[in-house]
């Protein structure tokens, strides 16, 4: 009781952060994005799709269609007055828009429904940065797939001014007549399979393997395959067995920018900078990451379901996975409580890090922080980069991750198991602009900014007392990091009395972090774009090797004084 009184006056000091303005939304707003330059907001609806001015909230643009409801939304800038929009709907149907010159246009149907009988659904569409590619994770009869896309963004552009001069009615964008340019199927990617002429007989020492690559493909061939297989179970009121079916693998991926020539990235010499020059995935279930090139369409649409370029193997089952954000660093959240960060330049894992404290609970989701302040040490002398890291586990607790090459790793526990479940927090992001900042917000619909080097709650930002956040287990929220906005959904309370028609729709509450005192010390300069950083594309291939043996020179170092530490730990435990 104590405890809960010590805990409830903390809150009641910690300050709030008061809203700067409110727009109502349109009916049954699902999904809520910003646009990288920070200059519009992309909603999807009920009715389809809308995007507004992000400085006015005046809606600048509308594609409806009666039945139609969109659940996700991303939006990228393509060019100058162009961008390119990825959608899903209510129905796992993905589509591609362009926004150009106050008007929206349908550019493409992703998986288009011919055959109701092997209906394909999206489950997740995702647009690269300056949107030259897509991905989409499909399922199709309990089957699925990864599908990458290239878009033809010169000829799009071209196609948008031609329907810009034929349109008629500035105020609808339907009818204009042009004829879209197709995407073209990059590549189909399936969960991994053992390369044919290798022999499963039973079990894994017993395969006949050439190489460690087709070794790590067996593994996770294996592993999965023991997974999917149908478990039966007992049934002790009815004295019956049953039968129940897993279901289909999922995916994940993330798009990567050019890392040097080390390993296999001589790709990126024909590839634009700042694009995107290869994908790396894992499925669930899997212990290895697999990285594949983005090259040209295949001649033979047969041929599309490569094998991996690039394989990152791992001991232990991948549970989540994160990038950084110029695309050098890959940390995955495995099993057992372990982080890997895989260097993709020098081709060999910065650090594998166990998080003690986490042992307990399985991870969630992870997340770099690019705002974690540099010591003075840093400034001073030279030392390796560090990379930070939020890992999220089930249970609710938050852990931060600091390690780099040849520095000790650190791990800390930022917050621990909440003991009431709605203070489970459902999103934990990094603020880029904000310094050590993370957004939280939790279950029972509280929304804070945490010091994830301190330990504190910053503030609290509160809605106004007519209105709560809107599904707080999955809020509809974006950041602006131009702009240094949260844009938040809120609804009515139900235990309001306000009975007004404008109060009985959802409203977009919007916080300005640039504004309060309170915060303006951890207030940073504009992030910049992954296209705009350096993307290391001009290292040696003697630089990298460097870089792979002083890693090599690092870790086998570790592992001399973890081995002197054990035995020692051994022989006390003999001596007593």
């Amino acid at each position: 009781m104590a405890a809960a009184c010590q805990t409830e006056a903390s809150r009641q000091k910690t300050p709030t952060l008061e809203l700067s303005g409110e727009t109502q939304l349109p009916e049954s707003t699902n999904c809520l994005t910003c646009s990288d330059d920070g200059r519009y907001l992309s909603l999807g609806h009920s009715r389809g799709l809308s995007v507004w001015c992000a400085s006015s909230l005046i809606c600048a643009a509308e594609w409806l269609q009666d039945t139609l409801e969109i659940t996700s939304v991303q939006m990228t800038r393509m060019a100058e007055t162009a961008y390119l929009l990825g959608t899903v709907d209510d129905m796992g149907v993905a589509r591609v828009f362009a926004y150009h010159c106050q008007s929206i246009y349908l550019l493409n149907v992703i998986n288009i429904m011919e055959d109701v009988n092997k209906r394909s659904i999206c489950l997740a569409f995702e647009l690269s940065e300056g949107g030259e590619y897509g991905a989409a994770s499909i399922s199709c009869n309990s089957a699925a797939c990864l599908e990458v896309y290239h878009f033809p963004s010169e000829a799009w552009l071209k196609e948008l001014e031609t329907a810009r001069s034929h349109q008629q009615d500035q105020d609808s964008s339907e009818d204009v007549g042009v004829e879209w340019s197709p995407v073209a199927l990059v590549c189909k990617i399936k969960p991994p399979k053992v390369p044919a002429g290798t022999v499963l007989d039973g079990s894994l020492e017993a395969l006949q393997i050439t190489d460690f690559f087709t070794h790590c493909l067996a593994l996770d061939v294996e592993t999965s395959s023991s997974c999917q297989q149908k478990k039966q179970s007992f049934d002790t009121d009815a004295g019956k067995t049953k039968e129940t079916n897993e279901s289909p693998r999922r995916c994940t991926q993330h798009f990567l920018l050019p890392c040097g020539r080390f390993p296999g990235d001589t790709i990126a010499k024909s590839q634009p900078a700042g694009l995107p020059v290869a994908v790396c995935v894992w499925w669930s279930g899997s212990h290895n990451l697999l990285q594949y090139f983005l090259q040209k369409a295949p001649k033979n649409k047969q041929d599309v379901d490569p094998m991996p370029d690039v394989l990152w193997p791992n001991s232990k089952e991948i549970l989540c996975s994160a990038v950084s954000t110029c695309t050098r660093y890959i940390a995955l959240g495995l099993n057992n409580a372990l982080v890997c960060v895989w260097d993709r330049l020098s081709g060999s894992p910065l650090s594998v890090v166990c998080v003690t404290a986490a042992t307990d609970s399985a991870f969630f989701r992870m997340q770099f922080v690019d705002s974690w302040p540099r010591t003075a040490d840093d400034i001073q002398t030279f030392t390796p980069a560090k990379v930070h890291l939020l890992v999220l586990c089930k249970s609710g607790a938050i852990h931060t991750v600091t390690t780099g090459r040849g520095a000790q790793a650190c791990t800390e526990q930022l917050t621990g198991r909440p003991k009431d479940s709605g203070d489970l927090p459902t999103v934990t992001a990094p603020v880029p602009f904000l310094q050590s900042l993370s957004l939280v917000v939790q279950r029972n619909g509280k929304v804070l900014l945490q010091d994830v080097i301190n330990k504190t709650t910053v503030c609290f930002l509160i809605p106004p007392t007519t209105h709560v956040i809107a599904t707080p287990c999955n809020p509809v929220y974006a950041l602006n990091s131009r702009q240094q906005t949260l844009f938040i959904q809120g609804d009515l309370d139900p235990s309001c009395s306000a009975s007004s028609t404008d109060g009985s729709q959802s409203k977009l509450f919007i916080f300005r972090f640039g504004e309060p005192g309170i915060i303006k010390q951890y207030i940073l300069p504009l992030p910049d774009s992954p296209r705009e950083q350096n993307t290391l594309s001009c290292v040696t291939l003697e630089e990298s090797c460097n870089l792979y043996l002083q890693q090599r020179q690092v870790t086998w170092k570790q592992l001399q004084e973890t081995a002197v530490t054990q035995q020692r730990g051994h022989s006390r435990a003999a001596a007593n």
